[in-house]
């Protein structure tokens, strides 16, 4: 689909040849002396149209305009989830139709909002996306061209501009999360990163290193070789790296870490059979680090980003890990799996020990990694835990800005008692109780050299039901922080649950780790 960003008031937006003409009317409404106003004026003295977010009046053919349909649309205050609730609205109906296929949404009524052009374009690429790689006869994408009409269109061009990136990288996302575990393996994945690298259009950017079992064992990493251990697909450890530009190759990089489990049945931890196929789900947090070099490589913006992704299956083979195993991960800790259902953690904590050799600005992980995330904020926000005030800050205005929310929880020391082991250093799981949090405090033990976060999508990440599919979050909060964070962070690098890593020695990179078991 192609945006084209235009400064016009909504007289010359009313002129354009359209398809579909979508005009957001906010409360208050000021009229102007355009015939579009005296028509929205009239509807609204009518109580035909109303202001309340998403309230929608269509018209054939009206004589105020030169398109096809007018659709005057309610957007309330005109804050961000205004607009996108008005656009979803508008766009929603004329979605399937293969009439629309051109599009002008004009924006000239609103108040001067930062945001309102990346929140209108966003929501008009999450309503007309549809997923076909898997189906026999793919229809295409029937919008193409999408216009969108604002008053002082220069000063919003960097922000349309970083929206069309954010939109390539949701719409790169969503394509690996939505397509089934027999489509997207850990090959797969790595392929798909090989092929951002390797793009024309990247020039070297980009540049991709993928592993493979040989060598993730040379580096110690037991705990993620436990994971894969049951299953015939072989595991990947991906290395992507950003660099836009000579002056940015020394400075200290962003690092994300995307948990890439391809398909979770639980392993032994056996899942229930309902609702499992959604498991193909579980590389979302791994979706989301591509969908971002996705967005890096149509941004291109100044900065350097790292992008790690352990990926694997995790099955109930011959072979596979046992409840009670005792591993030791790349950190030289041992882990009692007490359950193997709960193996997110267990490929995270080896990428986060090798996230140290970057000496990260910041490093952030993101995992669909927990029910007990989605008891918790449902699926509106993603869990946030962190180590550092400042980038937790960073991260929550991020999403605020880019729309994609998160919501803090604690990281008190207390929290790590559930995770005590009489037989290794610590067990993967601590119960019912605070779930999210104690899985949190698990991989918090492997990321105290630096600032770091920790995003739980379990319940953002995908949508259930009739409207079953990827939602891509939170690539626009992590592009958006990405962009914004490049200053040095604090953090509180000890707490007592550390102290026993840091008295281990930690391994060679050169060192090979076998697993228990």
């Amino acid at each position: 689909m192609n945006f084209e960003l235009l400064s016009m008031d909504l007289a010359a937006a009313a002129q354009l040849p359209c398809d579909t003409l979508v005009v957001l009317v906010p409360t208050p409404f000021k009229p102007q002396a355009d015939e579009v106003s005296v028509l929205i004026q009239d509807a609204l003295d009518a109580g035909d149209l109303e202001t309340k977010p998403g309230k929608i009046l269509s018209l054939y053919r009206p004589l105020q305009a030169q398109a096809d349909r007018l659709i005057l649309v309610g957007a309330g205050t005109a804050s961000l989830a205004h607009i996108r609730t008005a656009i979803t609205s508008a766009c929603s109906g004329v979605k399937g139709s293969s009439k629309v296929k051109n599009l002008v949404i004009s924006l000239a009524l609103l108040p001067e909002t930062q945001g309102a052009v990346s929140a209108a374009m966003n929501a008009v690429a999450d309503v007309s996306y549809a997923y076909t790689t898997t189906k026999s006869k793919p229809e295409p994408r029937l919008l193409r061209q999408v216009v969108v009409a604002v008053k002082g269109g220069k000063d919003v061009a960097g922000e349309f501009k970083q929206a069309q990136a954010c939109i390539a990288g949701v719409e790169f996302a969503k394509e690996w999360a939505n397509r089934p575990a027999n489509h997207s393996t850990p090959t797969h994945l790595a392929q798909a990163a090989e092929g951002l690298a390797n793009s024309s259009k990247n020039a070297s950017k980009i540049t991709c290193e993928v592993l493979g079992p040989k060598e993730v064992a040379k580096l110690g990493m037991g705990s993620f070789m436990a994971v894969a251990q049951g299953t015939q697909e072989p595991l990947r450890f991906i290395v992507l790296e950003y660099i836009g530009s000579s002056s940015v190759k020394s400075s200290a990089p962003n690092v994300l870490v995307g948990k890439g489990i391809t398909f979770d049945t639980g392993g032994i931890s056996l899942k229930p059979a309902s609702e499992m196929d959604e498991m193909k789900f579980d590389m979302s947090g791994a979706a989301s680090v591509l969908g971002v070099f996705k967005a890096l490589s149509v941004l291109k913006p100044n900065i350097r980003v790292v992008g790690l992704i352990p990926t694997c299956e995790n099955m109930p083979g011959g072979r596979a890990l046992k409840p009670g195993d005792v591993i030791t991960s790349m950190s030289g800790q041992t882990i009692e799996v007490l359950n193997t259902d709960a193996e997110g953690r267990l490929i995270l904590c080896d990428a986060l020990t090798y996230a140290e050799r970057f000496k990260p600005r910041a490093v952030v992980d993101i995992a669909t990694l927990t029910g007990a995330c989605v008891i918790s904020l449902g699926n509106l926000r993603s869990g946030l835990f962190s180590n550092s005030e400042d980038l937790a800050r960073q991260i929550t205005a991020a999403g605020d800005a880019a729309q994609d929310l998160c919501w803090r929880l604690p990281l008190d020391d207390d929290y790590a008692e559930a995770l005590k082991s009489n037989f290794a250093d610590v067990a993967n799981v601590g119960g019912r109780a605070g779930g999210a949090i104690t899985a949190a405090k698990f991989l918090h033990r492997f990321a105290t050299k630096y600032p770091w976060a920790h995003l739980d999508i379990a319940g953002t990440a995908w949508k259930s039901g009739a409207n079953k599919g990827a939602t891509g979050r939170p690539v626009p909060l992590l592009l958006e922080f990405l962009l914004r964070n490049q200053t040095a962070l604090t953090f509180t690098a000890s707490d007592k649950t550390t102290e026993a890593a840091k008295a281990k020695p930690k391994p060679s990179a050169k060192s090979t780790r076998k697993t228990a078991g």
